[in-house]
């Protein structure tokens, strides 16, 4: 799948690159990517993934696009409130890169239908906005055997990590799952919504676009990936730390005996 000559002109900050060069330029290309939400973190992911040339972004999201949305959902314009985030989400998309293809899902990710969608893709990014549906993801990855992406966001601070669950590590140890990291899901309302609690617009730009960086990482295959490290982001006071974590045998997905083989855990979730 050679790239075209405005395909070159266009990458050519990443073709000189030596950790990219032509044939990375060519693994985005043939790349296929599933962003779940098209929100704060999915905005400027999606963005980032399609000026770099990433060549096909499924997106999965039932929502429309608010006024409220507006302040970090850099996806959307004013124009946009009222439309499906996916419709939105397409039309951002065909402005920034025309070799790019967008799949739009219009519908919630459910324990019906997330490992038909998600076993289309080469590479998951989870920017979803519920402990439901982050657990669900991370699941459904580990089941299908599909790279993760996922970061979070709380009022002014935010996480990100890769997960690549169905993989050994150099040691020979199973690689760590999301419920090695974080076994349940909080009780029901101890953590405060977005609506809730309020986010700091910009810092869903920071995190999404870290997002695409881990996400253009994966593909190409360079530099140190955040498997077994989660990336913890405090904007109060811009600190950045780094916080390991290990495979558990007693994990319920890829543990010593599992008992989540499939996802009917949460299909009354």
């Amino acid at each position: 799948m050679p790239l075209s000559p405005d395909e070159v002109e266009r990458y050519a900050r990443h073709i000189v690159l030596r950790e990219i060069g032509g044939p990375g330029q060519q693994k985005l290309k043939r790349a296929r990517v599933l962003v779940v939400g098209a929100g704060g973190l999915g905005s400027p992911l999606m963005l980032y993934l399609a000026a770099a040339g990433v060549g096909t972004i499924g997106v999965v999201d039932d929502d429309v696009v608010s006024l409220s949305n507006l302040q970090r959902q850099v996806l959307h314009m004013t124009e946009d409130v009222g439309r499906l985030k996916t419709q939105s989400a397409t039309d951002a998309v065909g402005r920034v890169n025309p070799h790019v293809v967008v799949e739009p899902n219009a519908f919630r990710l459910d324990a019906a239908n997330a490992l038909d969608l998600i076993g289309r893709y080469d590479l998951v990014a989870d920017g979803s906005d519920s402990f439901a549906t982050r657990y669900l993801v991370a699941d459904a990855c580990a089941l299908a055997k599909r790279p993760l992406v996922t970061a979070s966001l709380g009022a002014f601070d935010g996480a990100l990590t890769t997960i690549r669950a169905h993989e050994t590590g150099p040691s020979g140890e199973p690689n760590p799952t999301w419920r090695c990291l974080f076994p349940e899901p909080p009780p029901a309302g101890t953590v405060p919504t977005c609506a809730e609690a309020g986010v700091l617009g910009a810092l869903a730009g920071m995190m999404g676009s870290m997002m695409a960086i881990e996400v253009v990482r994966e593909i190409v295959g360079f530099g140190e990936g955040l498997v077994g490290r989660l990336l913890v982001v405090d904007a109060l006071a811009m600190r950045f730390e780094t916080v390991a974590y290990a495979w558990d045998p007693d994990n319920p997905v890829t543990g010593v005996a599992p008992t989540i083989r499939d996802l009917s855990v949460h299909a009354h979730a």
